[in-house]
């Protein structure tokens, strides 16, 4: 039996109880849960993972894995996966980390664990093909910067849909686009490219009908890979056609 308020209540009862009942959601349906940053934590522990071992490797697994157009283009198109994940330094995936938990633990609630993480994981992977779209093929980037400008673009998409005060974001993401410029070695072209990814997926988790929410959702997810895809094959070609491979 299980205690109750008064007396006593069959636990089979209970828990047809808790299943009849609906989950609590957020304000854009996704659903409380008891632990809401579980995705955040798993995806810091990966980018942990992939430091330590860039730690025990050294320099080889960041020129193996990194983002290099060239390598790309000679069919390595993994790197265009493992790249994000991969850092340059301590306080390279020091900061990444820090923004990842401050972000993740504000949006992974609003938009739910899966959307979160679909989310990020696109943001990662538009920023590393803006980054191949617009760098010189022989430059290796890695870093977790464009999934993180992702999480901003997807945090002011989502106060604005809540008709939430935005100013703070904006500054932060002005500051940060402008640093990205200002100092060399800054990949901003994957700043960029994760922060309109991340926007455009957010908007369409978040403004889209409560009724066709998920299938316009994961619908537009679909068509974003699928779009990355092509400009992936598009700058593969044009560079195989400037070394004289195509």
């Amino acid at each position: 039996m299980v205690a109750a308020p008064v007396g006593f209540q069959c636990p089979v009862c209970v828990g047809e109880s808790a299943r009849l009942v609906p989950p609590t959601r957020s304000a854009l349906g996704a659903r409380v849960r008891r632990h809401p940053r579980r995705a955040t934590q798993a995806l810091i522990a990966l980018n942990a993972v992939a430091y330590l071992l860039t730690l025990l490797g050294g320099q080889s697994l960041l020129v193996e894995y990194g983002m290099v157009g060239g390598a790309i283009a000679a069919g390595e198109w993994w790197r265009l996966l493992t790249a994000p994940f991969l850092h340059a330094g301590l306080w390279h995936v020091g900061l990444n980390m820090m923004a990842l938990w401050v972000l993740g633990g504000t949006l992974e609630p609003m938009l739910g664990r899966w959307r979160f993480v679909a989310v990020y994981l696109l943001s990662g992977l538009g920023g590393a093909t803006a980054s191949y779209l617009f760098s010189d093929p022989r430059v290796l980037s890695v870093g977790a910067s464009g999934a993180v400008f992702g999480l901003l673009g997807a945090i002011l998409v989502a106060l604005r849909r809540l008709n939430r005060d935005t100013s703070g974001v904006v500054v932060l993401l002005l500051v940060n686009v402008a640093l990205g410029f200002a100092f060399p070695g800054i990949d901003w072209r994957a700043h960029l490219g994760g922060l309109v990814v991340g926007a455009v997926v957010t908007a369409a988790f978040v403004y889209s009908p409560a009724r066709y929410r998920s299938a316009v959702g994961w619908g537009t997810v679909a068509g974003v890979l699928l779009v990355l895809a092509w400009l992936v094959a598009w700058r593969t070609e044009q560079i195989l056609a400037l070394v004289g491979l195509a």
